[in-house]
């Protein structure tokens, strides 16, 4: 079934889910900020050696999980917004409902296991 207004078909969530998956997303995003809050907070030095640099090894892992988890939040911020639009639970490319089993797994997916398989094989 279609939203009216929208056109968009509509999910196959209960109020219950969106309810449930609303506040796995507000999870999520509180941790991700403490993850980043924590990370721009920590000392550029070694916890192993008082006073010395981090390694370029230790460094380049720093930048990566900061990426990661700027990502991640990023993704948590747009389904956030998306459920706030009534467009939640969509997958992006086939416009299809995005199963629940999936959505409770990954909250913030933008597209259906078989869009994200032929998104990741054409990477």
């Amino acid at each position: 079934m279609k939203n009216p207004v929208t056109g968009v078909p509509k999910p196959a969530l209960s109020v219950e889910d969106l309810v449930a998956l609303r506040e796995l997303l507000h999870e999520q995003r509180v941790f991700r900020r403490e993850q980043l809050r924590q990370m721009t907070a920590a000392s550029p030095t070694r916890v192993d050696g008082p006073g010395e640099p981090w390694a370029p090894s230790q460094a380049e892992v720093r930048v990566k999980l900061a990426a990661s988890a700027h990502m991640v939040l990023a993704d948590v911020e747009a389904a956030l917004e998306r459920m706030a639009r009534g467009r939640y639970g969509v997958c992006h490319l086939c416009r299809r409902p995005i199963a629940r089993e999936r959505l409770m797994i990954v909250p913030q997916a933008r597209y259906c296991s078989r869009c994200q398989q032929v998104r990741e094989a054409g990477r």
